[in-house]
């Protein structure tokens, strides 16, 4: 046997009833489940940060600066899962010097642009340019010039001028609460509008992106708060932790909503597609989506945050309790994620059959490489928290 005849049987065997031959290799695989992630990764933390700014909820105090840059982290490496799946990464600039206004992902990568450079550096420089220039003072060498570099030359600290970079700052994040929006639902609006899947086909789609994106970003934020506190050997807030966790609660609730709302309005509508999506759900999607996203992302975690809420109990065993939360959340979500990119690929297009997904470990599709994806985005943020510790500037404070 050949390897051309290997290759056919193994692709057959990975096929369930009638199926094109263009349907059995799915075209978009992990790095294209973890593009979403790390974008919603990117929305959640920065509307955490806006409750604190904006909505002036004082007690999130802690994890302002923490959710600020690791919005930023996250957001640098948003795009590289993308670009890692092209087949000519080193035409990705063509999308900003070749822009077409119909084009979903194109206007993605002037929104990036915008959230990355106007948004997120803008907020960030202007919280932390005061530091910058008090920084540059007092270390020595390399690290002053660099602090000083990055206050741009802008070395006024007077009252006068700190009250200017705190209004300007506000107002940039009341901007970037929409752009924060727009940066994700726009995923959504992609998966959404793709009318011959009726998998993705649903209006609520970039809603149901937007409010996991939020879910996914304060659960991150309430992990990093509690981790750096134990590396760090300090204190944690308990009322702002407690508070983080409330936020929590009320975006699970509002996502399961969402996302049964969806469900419910699939099986009343029950079209032509339905027989096919509930076989999917029930089959291929039956341990992801039932049990990774639906009952261990999102059932345990509401209980045991609504738990929380309803007794009091000791600050060890809450500390614990939100810690698991957080990583459950934030499984739940990436499955969110994978049942959605994968299960939409999974059916054939005339509802007669399904393919298999196989996930390999090395290769531009494999496990090797999702893994660097989301490892780098936690170096960047290492190397940020180095530069701009935010519990010195709280400490200054």
């Amino acid at each position: 046997m050949n390897d051309h005849t290997r290759h056919l049987y193994e692709m057959l065997s990975r096929v369930e009833g009638y199926i094109y031959p263009n349907e059995i290799e799915l075209q978009w695989g992990i790095l294209i489940v973890l593009y979403p992630f790390i974008t919603g990764l990117v929305a959640g933390a920065f509307i955490l940060a806006s409750l604190e700014r904006v909505f002036k909820v004082k007690v999130l105090g802690p994890t302002y600066q923490l959710a600020l840059i690791t919005a930023l982290a996250f957001l640098i490496c948003a795009p590289l899962p993308l670009v890692s799946h092209l087949g000519h990464p080193g035409r990705a600039y063509e999308i900003m010097i070749t822009p077409h206004g119909k084009s979903a992902m194109a206007i993605f990568g002037f929104v990036y642009l915008w959230y990355l450079m106007v948004v997120l550096l803008l907020e960030i420089w202007l919280d932390y340019r005061r530091d910058f220039v008090l920084w540059s003072g007092q270390k020595k060498g390399f690290m002053s010039g660099l602090y000083r570099v990055l206050s741009l030359g802008v070395t006024d600290i007077s009252p006068t001028a700190v009250r200017w970079d705190e209004r300007l700052g506000y107002f940039i994040t009341v901007i970037g609460i929409p752009s924060a929006f727009l940066l994700h639902g726009y995923v959504g609006f992609i998966f959404g509008s793709i009318k011959a899947n009726p998998w993705w086909s649903t209006v609520l789609m970039p809603v149901i992106f937007l409010f996991s994106a939020m879910v996914s970003g304060i659960a991150l934020v309430m992990i990093l708060y509690i981790g750096i506190s134990y590396i760090r050997r300090v204190k944690i807030d308990m009322a702002c932790l407690d508070t983080v966790g409330r936020y929590l609660l009320y975006m699970l609730i509002l996502d399961f909503s969402l996302e049964l709302l969806d469900q419910v309005h699939r099986i009343y509508e029950a079209e032509e597609s339905f027989d096919i999506l509930y076989i999917l759900v029930n089959g291929k999607l039956n341990i992801t989506l039932f049990g990774m996203q639906i009952f261990l992302g999102m059932i345990i975690p509401m209980i045991s945050l609504g738990i929380l809420q309803i007794f009091k109990v000791r600050e060890r065993i809450r500390k614990i309790i939100y810690s698991v939360t957080g990583v459950l959340v934030l499984m739940g979500i990436f499955f969110m994620r994978w049942n959605v990119v994968i299960g939409g690929q999974l059916f054939s297009k005339g509802f007669h059959g399904f393919t298999s997904f196989k996930l390999g470990m090395a290769g531009s599709e494999g496990v090797f490489m999702a893994m660097v994806w989301m490892i780098l985005p936690f170096l960047i943020l290492a190397f940020l928290l180095w530069l701009m510790p935010p519990w010195k500037k709280q400490e200054a404070s």
